[in-house]
């Protein structure tokens, strides 16, 4: 029998993934979360790509589902961005895809990120592949096609806008927007967020939910609280990680952006800890 919540759910609460919600992949809860197209249903848990619905549709499934902790008790990494995008869908009356461009890529000039590829630019989307730590030595090989692998980001269905995974993107255009984030919030004339927003984002607002090694995490942004927290990073440096592997990390007092793109799921290799330090040792 689940236990009620002890108080309701905040928009802070999701921004700084302290909801209580999971990807639905723990044995507790995985076969719920499966029953309702969620948790293992969904490649590992985050994928929607392929639902044949809006993403709040699919986040009212979520609400009838039990979560793994009481409300900012702990941090639990999970659909909580998810459900901001229906917020913002809600809140704005507009799809999530065309509210980002309207406010984010297209002032930054984000050419190519978008939910889904134009078919027309089928070739243009990198192959999954992906590694392990078996018998074969860790080689990679191409992962299946899928929501553990080569996923719909270009035959759909296109109807799944999910603030939490399925942005495609160019390092190019993942720099920018980071630049913007460095920069307090505007770049090239074009001011996206506040400076008070930003410095909201990017320090610790959890404590230590997070970490008690020295990592916090902001408004979506894993933060370097203290030094040799997160290798050579400076205090206040920030960023996080994408499911195929990606790294992005951000340092100011370095004046540092570094993103790393690879399509790797699952990665089992090192490449994303030996990226940043090789970055670092290459400063003066």
């Amino acid at each position: 029998m689940a236990t009620p919540a002890r108080r309701p759910i905040t928009i802070r609460d999701l921004l700084t993934h302290t909801a209580g919600i999971s990807y639905g992949t723990s044995p507790p809860v995985a076969a719920l979360y499966e029953a309702k197209k969620l948790g293992p249903a969904a490649g590992y848990g985050w994928y929607t790509a392929d639902k044949d619905e809006p993403i709040c549709d699919t986040m009212t499934r979520l609400a009838s589902l039990p979560f793994v902790a009481q409300p900012g008790e702990a941090w639990v990494y999970g659909y909580n961005t998810d459900v901001l995008g229906c917020i913002a869908e809600r809140a704005s009356g507009t799809a999530l895809d065309a509210l980002i461009r309207a406010r984010i890529t297209g002032p930054l000039g984000m050419k190519d990120t978008q939910f889904f590829l134009p078919r027309d630019e089928r070739a243009r989307l990198a192959a999954v592949y992906s590694s392990s730590l078996s018998m074969d030595g860790g080689r990679i090989s191409r992962a299946p096609d899928g929501p553990r692998g080569q996923g719909h980001y270009v035959d759909g269905p296109r109807r799944s806008f999910a603030g939490g995974a399925g942005l495609l993107s160019t390092a190019r255009d993942y720099a920018r927007f980071l630049e913007m984030i460095r920069n307090g919030g505007a770049l090239d004339g074009v001011r996206i967020l506040s400076p008070r927003t930003v410095e909201l984002m990017t320090t610790n607002q959890v404590g230590t939910l997070h970490s008690t090694t020295g990592l916090g995490f902001g408004l979506g942004y894993e933060t370097t609280d203290r030094v040799g927290a997160n290798g050579l990073e400076s205090v206040g440096a920030f960023g996080w990680g994408g499911a195929y592997g990606s790294v992005y990390r951000v340092d100011p007092r370095a004046r540092l952006v570094l993103v790393l793109m690879i399509q790797i799921l699952p990665n089992a290799s090192d490449i994303g800890t030996r990226f940043p330090t090789l970055v670092y040792q290459a400063l003066q």
